[in-house]
């Protein structure tokens, strides 16, 4: 897995508000239909996935998001595991993963799911980490952002624009979206407050039927409860997730009983869920030196759920700490074990480039690219190596085919700037580049771009006619946000 070079992009979450939602006041008043019963009357369902779209575009560019392949194809492949099993399901979900290691989780519109990293490292099982998962599912399944906007608007005269910026505030930044909900939300704080313990507990219940019918153990929603509430019992500062989803006793009792109604189901340990937290701990979390020591000691006493993620852990360590020799030995013996592990493959991609050892990470990348086309670890690996061995004809070929079916794809869009940069090909590369700023919610800087490479395509009309025609949908794009 490649690193992301950083774009000197300043968009803080505030700009929602500002540049997204605050609409006139008059204009979205008027465009608001009567408030009903089941929250559609305050957000329709399209609108809900605008939003959501935006405020992902935001996220994207002031948020640390690990644009990590490996982690992003598990966690949605955890996630879209129970959302085939939920009802009322109106959205193509998104789950990502938060660089943070502060306990926090937030579901907001267009089902989009964050989780912190923080929060997969502590869970204990797969099942511990797929109860909050599905405890998120059902916040959007059930509309609890849309059905709380419409509870507000009952008890006070505030803009749509406010009371959306207010509430999503609070999901991402709990510290200061409390300030910011008590300071526009005085008048009904109680009302509000009884309003989230009830969403916190239809969640709960639509949650572990969810744990319960996705095949996971549904015991793992009170013991992540209880592991939550012992942790933080006595400190002065709770974790961001307490303060959006309260816990009290009552909730963990509630929790038991109802995971107590169902069979015991207790499981093997998820290999993919122990590798995942792993490559956490290893890549992004503590030093090199010291995460050796530690899953050397793990496996010297022999203290894990899953000792190839152990092993998995120490080879990583050894690459961040570039002992690429000892890293690549011991992945290659991991990978000879079980020749499709996606965490294995793209780890030895990383260490073979870093011995530019091109040939064997081209020969390993397309044989799977034959079995398995178009996965995102394969084909994100495949065309880095490509790029780095000087390939870019080819690099830019299989980045292109992939974009056609994943044109958000951040990584993708990102590499292929690259790859057109590296061939001197400077119409595209703006181009691609506006994709890049246009997926962070950049727009005037998407325009900018493309216009720049509108003036490199002079002798091609056809191509300067698709960039007008994009110019003109972002223009519009953001034009459609002052309506929201």
């Amino acid at each position: 897995m490649f690193k992301l070079k950083p774009f000197i992009i300043a968009l803080a979450l505030s700009s929602l508000t500002t540049s997204a939602l605050a609409a006139n006041t008059e204009t979205n008043r008027n465009k608001l239909p009567e408030i009903g019963s089941a929250g559609v009357s305050v957000l329709s369902i399209e609108k809900e996935r605008q939003i959501g779209g935006e405020m992902m575009r935001q996220i994207r560019a002031s948020q640390p998001i690990l644009n990590d392949p490996v982690l992003t194809e598990y966690i949605n492949d955890l996630g879209n595991r129970m959302v085939r099993n939920a009802k009322d399901v109106n959205y193509s979900f998104e789950f990502f993963v938060i660089r943070n290691q502060e306990l926090n989780a937030f579901a907001f519109f267009g089902g989009h799911i964050a989780i912190h990293s923080g929060l997969i490292t502590t869970a204990s099982t797969e099942s511990e980490l797929a109860s909050v998962v599905a405890h998120e599912i059902s916040h959007v399944t059930q509309r609890h952002l849309a059905r709380r906007l419409e509870s507000q608007s009952r008890s006070q005269s505030l803009t749509m624009a406010a009371m959306v910026s207010s509430v999503l505030l609070t999901l991402i930044n709990p510290t200061v979206g409390m300030a910011a909900l008590s300071t526009t939300m005085a008048a009904s704080q109680q009302a509000s407050i009884n309003y989230t313990r009830g969403n916190e507990q239809e969640a709960d219940r639509v949650g572990i039927m969810l744990l319960v019918n996705s095949g996971f153990n549904p015991q793992g929603a009170p013991d992540f409860f209880s592991k939550m509430a012992e942790k933080y019992r006595y400190t002065s500062k709770p974790p961001a997730m307490l303060l959006t989803h309260p816990l009290p006793e009552s909730r963990i009792a509630d929790a038991r009983i109802r995971a107590h109604n169902f069979s015991p189901r207790p499981l093997a340990p998820s290999l993919a869920f122990e590798l995942a937290k792993a490559r956490i701990m290893a890549r992004y979390e503590g030093n090199a030196e010291g995460n050796i020591i530690n899953f050397q000691q793990s496996l010297d006493k022999q203290n894990y759920a899953v000792e190839a993620a152990a092993r998995y852990g120490l080879a990583l360590s050894y690459y961040e700490n570039k002992n690429y020799k000892v890293a690549t030995s011991q992945l290659e013996a991991l990978l000879n074990d079980d020749n499709r592990n996606l965490f294995y493959v793209d780890a030895l991609a990383d260490a073979y480039i870093a011995e530019k050892n091109f040939d064997k990470a081209i020969v390993m990348l397309s044989e799977l690219n034959l079995l398995m086309p178009n996965n995102q670890v394969v084909t994100l690996n495949y065309a880095n190596v490509l790029n780095e061995a000087g390939q870019y004809a080819q690099a830019e070929t299989l980045l292109q085919k992939f974009l056609v079916l994943s044109p958000k794809n951040f990584i993708a869009n990102d590499l292929l700037t690259e790859v057109y940069r590296k061939q001197d090909k400077k119409a595209l590369m703006h181009a691609t580049k506006a994709e890049v700023y246009a997926l962070l919610g950049a727009y005037p800087k998407a325009v900018d771009e493309l216009q720049t490479a509108y003036n490199f395509v002079e002798e091609n009309p056809l191509l300067q006619k698709r960039m007008k025609g994009r110019i003109l949908q972002l223009q519009e794009q953001q034009e459609k946000l002052k309506r929201l």
